[in-house]
């Protein structure tokens, strides 16, 4: 993934929740493009190991979840993290994270991360395919901006959290504001 690049068009299986199901467990299947994801917004996107795991639910989600009112006066129409789970995983880490602000989009079986070049090996963690950790700046299905942590190769001994942090995002989002023409 680079800056210019076109996302590439992929189909998400979320679940979502839907009363008229009844019962303890209201939800149904909706797929979800790439296109719905993105198309005609300027998006923040984030990628990241795993739900659940240190750095992504101490430091990195929460913080994005915290930075969306400033990101969102910069310009941005959503924040979503993506993850190579499930959707009933990314579903239960939203909700054990409380999340009001950011969108999770589950990539189950790696599809988009594989196809921007992101995917990566940690069988040395026992977790497999996963993503190696990035944000992005996304205009309209276009990477504007582009951050990811060093060092990217198969089974890491180490977990770089940094360039793809809602920090190094923002102070981006907010010198680009100042860069626009008056």
């Amino acid at each position: 993934m680079k800056i210019g690049d076109k996302l590439p068009q992929v189909t998400f299986r979320t679940r979502v929740r839907d009363e008229s199901i009844g019962g303890s467990n209201p939800f149904r299947w909706q797929d979800m493009t790439t296109e719905d994801y993105f198309g005609g917004k300027r998006v923040v996107l984030f990628s990241l190991p795993g739900a659940f795991t240190p750095t992504c639910s101490t430091y990195q989600l929460p913080g994005f979840e915290k930075a969306f009112g400033e990101m969102q006066d910069l310009g941005v129409d959503a924040i979503y993290c993506m993850s190579v789970n499930d959707s009933f995983v990314m579903n239960q880490w939203a909700k054990a994270q409380g999340l009001q602000n950011v969108g999770v989009i589950p990539d189950g079986s790696g599809e988009f991360t594989d196809k921007v070049g992101m995917l990566v090996r940690k069988d040395n963690l026992g977790f497999g395919p996963r993503s190696w950790r990035y944000a992005a700046v996304v205009n309209d299905g276009v990477v504007e901006a582009f951050f990811e942590e060093p060092g990217r190769c198969d089974d890491c001994a180490d977990d770089p959290y940094g360039e793809s942090s809602p920090e190094t995002v923002l102070a981006w989002l907010q010198q680009a504001k100042v860069a626009e023409p008056a």
